[in-house]
């Protein structure tokens, strides 16, 4: 028996050695400082990580909903990759239970705090006491949330902020309103109160801190406690600074909230009427805001710089005045509105039957699939009809956007469009054409003062929304414009109006225009802005472009234009046009050194189809490197086309227009090549447009121009004085197919002949353009080398687009070919 336990106490022993061991190692690892720079720095990323995911759901939170909802369905990857949030899935998820779920704005407390404590562990030093920053973060999100949830309860709206308090917040708020009512307030506000007590170690108030007390302290005569109750007297002054800030802040976020609320919802106490018999509309007129002024202010169009005088100037008393382009043209006169003519009559032609009986439809239609909603809103546009409805808690967004075909089916209307959701609102978006369209006349448009008083560069006027606003667009900043509809759809039109817009803001010394239109028909109309507001190559006959090789040489000359102008820019030290004519006008930059004010200058393209078809890489490249890079000195494209197919907007061409704007199209691929998205096959035509600037989708009505107003305000400007002749471009000439090469004498060879003949065997590749780049030489004289070349059999014949066969296949065969040139010449 001894002999047993001695055993059996032997093994307990080392048992107990084994356990200290490694609960000694266990603890030790816990020391560890790597440890604790690992876990510290894992506090300092999640703080930026989670406040980074915060921030973006307050923008994103509404178009990731659906996508967070179905996320079992569709997969993680295919889930992640429709995310809008900034950090993808994990960065909507955390931010969904965060936010919506728990804390509303309440937990944005959160990063704050995870930042001290890691800030704390990786540094080993305190920004703030980590007990009492836990303490405050906790009871704010509590508090902060309820009072959120309480403001949402009491209105009994459900507006795009309501999800800020949270979904703890608003069942908090259900709770305290059982318990207490409206007295909940009061229950804020001194929890408020206790907890600033306890937390500040407030004992004495400032308004009560008495003469008593002062006195008592003089006849005890103790004046540390006098000390004391100075120190008492500052903090107390502090603490109350605290709180009204505190206060000031929560009365903010009430207001917010407040403003906010803009739709009509129902409220959700079991009493009230079901939201679905309720029906909020609002009329917008916008032809309430026109200008009586029927002209155009001329002073005001001229661009306003600072007068900035140099040293030297002002040491010797000189003023120099600024140098205006408008002088050129001093006795130009702005078109007014009285040559346009009133297509609309100013009133909303949406009757209450119609859009009773179109609300009942849609409500019918939807709860025939079972789908319930809480609230319907109407907003009539000049076009369409916008209904926004609130689906209940559960409902999947996607199912309501099936349903598109069942709606069209019930409402008998063309051009049902469903936007599910509308950015930045909690809502889905149902657009319903109107049966008696309202047409937008361009005279109403151009005589609101949000075009008049406009200080955009360069102001077009893309048409009203849905809620009646109008829409002006600046083109210097989208920075081109890529246009697409079907035949008879209004793109005709609608370049007209952007041209008009630009006419009746701009002065011709600001503005120029390279119109192409190979249709050969539809922007002969500008042909009398020739000496005013056209640009053209030097030599050209016609100011309007419609020959396919014209219009080659004239995107190769705005290329050479576009790197004149980035010369100039450099030489002045600027970064774009602005800022050199700033410069310019403020006559820093000497005219003597190649100077010049520099007009803004917009090319538009009105079929890029055929051109495509007819000159196909020719037309592409310019274009493509145009739309690169000429946005910094003022070049701006519009090109428009009737057939948006892959070959004709190729992948390159799209790549370099983010604005694009879509009238009604044939097929969804057709949408979807132009947009990246369906919807424009659904437009209901006559001008009916998308518009297209990044992810969001805005419909518009574009204004209508007639003919002969157009003519009105050509015949207006034409018949003004302007300059002797229209801005010329770079002179360019390319490789020219009908060049008689028998007829080129080489004994008459260019000075640079050898050294041509040399560049083009060393890269072995026959191309004007590469004589003219690397000889820096005029595309003229290039010409003429690349003929000699020819005549001296070395480079081949014109091939059309591709550059030409080199003959010559190395230096010495080259040289050998020049000394018999030499000897026979």
């Amino acid at each position: 028996m001894a002999k047993n336990t001695y055993k059996s106490n032997t093994f307990k022993k080392g048992d107990k050695e084994k356990k200290s061991t490694k609960l000694n190692f266990q603890w030790n690892f816990l020391k560890d400082r790597r440890l604790h720079l690992a876990f510290g720095f894992f506090l300092l990323t999640s703080s930026i990580f989670l406040f980074t995911a915060f921030v973006s759901y307050l923008f994103t939170g509404k178009a990731d909903m659906s996508v967070l909802q179905s996320v079992s369905e569709t997969g993680v990857k295919a889930s992640g990759s429709e995310m809008d949030n900034w950090l993808g899935l994990l960065g909507a998820q955390s931010a969904y239970y965060f936010i919506f779920k728990w804390f509303g704005l309440a937990a944005f407390l959160i990063p704050p705090f995870l930042f001290l404590a890691g800030y704390r562990i990786t540094f080993n030093k305190a920004i703030f006491s980590i007990k009492s920053a836990f303490t405050f973060m906790v009871f704010f999100l509590f508090w902060f949330s309820l009072l959120l949830g309480f403001m949402v309860f009491e209105s009994g709206k459900i507006t795009a902020f309501s999800f800020l308090c949270g979904g703890i917040g608003y069942e908090l708020a259900v709770l305290f309103n059982s318990l207490f009512g409206w007295g909940t307030y009061l229950v804020l506000i001194l929890s408020l109160l206790i907890f600033i007590v306890f937390y500040f170690n407030v004992t004495t108030l400032l308004f009560f801190n008495s003469k008593s007390a002062n006195e008592d302290q003089i006849a005890d005569g103790d004046e540390k406690v006098s000390f004391s109750e100075e120190k008492k007297h500052v903090h107390q002054t502090e603490t109350e600074k605290a709180t009204d800030e505190l206060k000031d802040e929560f009365e903010q976020e009430e207001e917010s909230l407040d403003d906010a609320s803009t739709w009509t919802v129902a409220e959700q106490k079991p009493k009230k009427t079901p939201p679905q018999e309720e029906l909020t509309m609002e009329v917008e007129n916008t032809l309430e805001n026109k200008v009586v002024q029927e002209e155009p202010p001329q002073k005001e169009e001229k661009p306003e710089m600072e007068v900035e005088e140099s040293d030297f100037d002002e040491k010797l008393g000189k003023k120099v005045e600024n140098y205006d382009p408008t002088l050129d043209l001093s006795s130009y006169k702005y078109p007014t509105l009285d040559l346009l003519a009133d297509h609309d009559s100013g009133k909303v032609k949406v009757t209450q039957e119609e859009l009773e009986a179109n609300k009942d439809k849609i409500l019918e239609t939807l709860t025939n699939f079972k789908i319930k909603i809480q609230s319907i809103k109407a907003t009539i546009g000049p076009t369409v009809t916008l209904y926004e409805i609130v689906p209940e808690a559960g409902v999947k967004i996607s199912k309501i956007k099936n349903l598109e075909d069942d709606i069209a089916l019930s409402l008998a209307a063309l051009g049902i469009r469903i936007i599910a959701p509308i950015p930045g609102k909690g809502t889905i978006g149902i657009e319903v054409p109107n049966k008696n369209r309202e047409m937008v006349s361009m005279k109403s448009v151009l005589a609101t003062d949000k075009f008049l008083k406009s200080d955009k560069e360069l102001p077009i006027i893309m048409g009203k929304t849905i809620s009646n606003d109008v829409f002006i667009a600046d083109l210097a900043k989208m920075p081109h414009l890529l246009m697409a509809g079907a035949t008879g759809q209004g793109k005709s039109v609608g370049l007209n109006v952007m041209l008009a817009s630009l006419i009746y803001k701009k002065h011709p010394s600001q503005l120029k225009f390279v119109l192409v239109d190979p249709k050969k028909v539809e922007l002969t109309l500008f042909n009398k802005l020739e000496r005013h507001f056209l640009a053209m190559l030097p030599g050209t006959e016609e100011p309007i472009i419609t020959d396919t090789k014209k219009v080659v040489n004239t995107l190769n000359s705005l290329c050479i234009e576009m790197d004149n102008r980035y010369d100039l820019l450099k030489d002045a030290g600027c970064r774009n046009l602005k800022e050199y004519n700033t410069k310019f006008v403020n006559r820093k930059l000497n005219p003597e050194k190649g100077h010049k004010f520099l007009p803004y200058i917009v090319l538009v393209i009105d079929e890029l189809a055929d051109l495509m078809m007819t000159a196909g890489k020719e037309v592409e490249t310019p274009i493509a490197r145009l739309a690169q890079l000429a946005r910094a000195i003022g070049i701006h494209l519009i090109i428009a086309t009737q057939r948006p197919s892959v070959n004709v907007i190729t992948g390159i061409i799209k790549a370099n227009f983010p604005a694009r704007l879509s009238f009604r199209v044939t097929s969804k691929i057709d949408s979807r090549t132009i947009l990246d998205t369906g919807g424009s096959e659904q437009l209901v035509g006559m001008g009916d447009m998308l518009l297209s600037q990044g992810s969001d989708l805005i419909r518009l009505q574009c204004p209508f121009i007639d003919t002969p107003e157009i003519d009105e305000v050509v015949e207006y400007i034409g018949n003004q004085r302007g300059y002797e002749r229209a801005y010329q471009l770079p002179e360019f000439s390319g490789d020219d197919d009908d060049s008689k090469v028998g007829e080129v004498d080489l004994s008459e060879r260019d000075a640079l002949f050898d050294e041509a003949a040399k560049l083009i065997v060393l890269h072995q590749q026959g191309s004007t353009s590469l004589i003219q780049r690397k000889l820096k030489l005029g595309y003229n004289r290039a010409g003429r080398l690349i003929d000699q070349l020819e005549a001296a059999g070395i480079v081949g014949s014109f091939e059309g687009s591709k550059a030409r066969e080199v003959l010559i296949p190395d230096e010495y065969s080259l040289e050998q070919l020049l000394n018999n040139i030499d000897n026979n010449h």
